[in-house]
């Protein structure tokens, strides 16, 4: 059974494109979780105990891996302090706040923004051009974000409004566009160790928003379908996608990766049709074809010298 474990586990991580659409994928159920946890569960007490279960499931697993990294991380630590505050907590505390104050539609095609942004960072930080063909690719798979956020429908992007749940989004957008280009330079150690350092720091710098929540008088104690929202963000966002995630970028890097986060949206509006009972259009079909179209063709096409 262990070697079969290992065989598997050894073949999905030389797989980067299915990391990166099993991680989106685990994304897009974020997103259904956070908005069907609206009224449930606290946003911040959703942020910080979410990180408590990663943390607790890494100190059964990857202890060692943490052990032996430490001497090496240790001089790294302001970048790591950093990643996991920003990429993870804050990005996680914005993202659960905005659903309180925006709509779906706008959340969708905000968070099509992140590769954009990492394209732009990708450019400026490290000199990373991205071919005509890759860009082309990038701009078919926001059309696929933009045609299921606008529902199939022009008039539904004419009537947008912004309010403060869309700058608190956007904020996200370029605090995970940063983690991601600053996984291309992460110390050289095991994933596991790495991430577990980070989901530590996610934890403790989230603790001060759950006491805030609590002084505030705005904590909820969770309902049923908070604590189901709260055991996905704990288990597959917060871990299983997150290493997924890393492995896809220490293979293709930041931009290419970057790419498949327009999926996220997909995956959002497909899971819920099937969890929530929302109404699969055709819009949603074109939306699928021409964001795994953009993907195929930045990843194939745009590719080739």
């Amino acid at each position: 059974m262990t070697a079969l474990y290992l065989t598997a586990r050894d073949w999905l991580y030389r797989q980067p494109s299915l990391l990166l659409v099993l991680t989106t994928a685990m994304w897009g159920g974020n997103g259904v979780a956070g908005k069907a946890a609206v009224g449930e569960i606290g946003p911040m007490t959703l942020v910080c105990w979410r990180w408590l279960i990663a943390c607790l499931i890494l100190t059964a697993i990857a202890r060692q891996d943490f052990t032996r990294d430490w001497p090496i991380m240790r001089r790294h630590w302001l970048a790591i302090v950093l990643m996991g505050a920003l990429g993870f907590t804050a990005f996680n505390a914005l993202f659960y706040l905005s659903a309180h104050y925006t709509s779906a539609v706008n959340m969708t095609i905000l968070q099509g923004a992140i590769p954009v942004f990492v394209l732009l960072g990708a450019l400026i930080f490290f000199r990373v051009r991205a071919t005509p063909i890759q860009l082309f690719g990038v701009l078919v798979t926001l059309a696929g974000v933009t045609t299921i956020a606008a529902q199939g429908s022009l008039e539904t992007l004419k009537k947008l409004t912004f309010n403060i749940g869309d700058i608190f989004l956007i904020i996200a957008c370029v605090f995970y566009a940063g983690y991601t280009l600053a996984l291309r330079n992460r110390p050289q150690v095991s994933p596991l160790g790495f991430f577990t350092a980070m989901a530590a720091i996610a934890f403790v710098t989230s603790i001060p928003l759950f006491v805030l929540e609590v002084a505030r008088g705005e904590f909820i104690w969770p309902t049923g379908k908070g604590y189901a929202a709260l055991l996905y963000a704990g288990i597959f966002p917060s871990l299983v996608s997150q290493l997924f995630f890393m492995r896809g970028v220490a293979i293709v890097g930041p931009s290419r990766a970057g790419i498949f986060t327009n999926l996220v949206p997909v995956f959002g509006a497909l899971f819920a049709v099937l969890f929530l009972g929302e109404p699969f259009h055709l819009y949603h079909a074109a939306a699928l074809v021409l964001v795994v179209g953009g993907i195929l063709i930045a990843e194939t096409i745009g590719r080739r010298p």
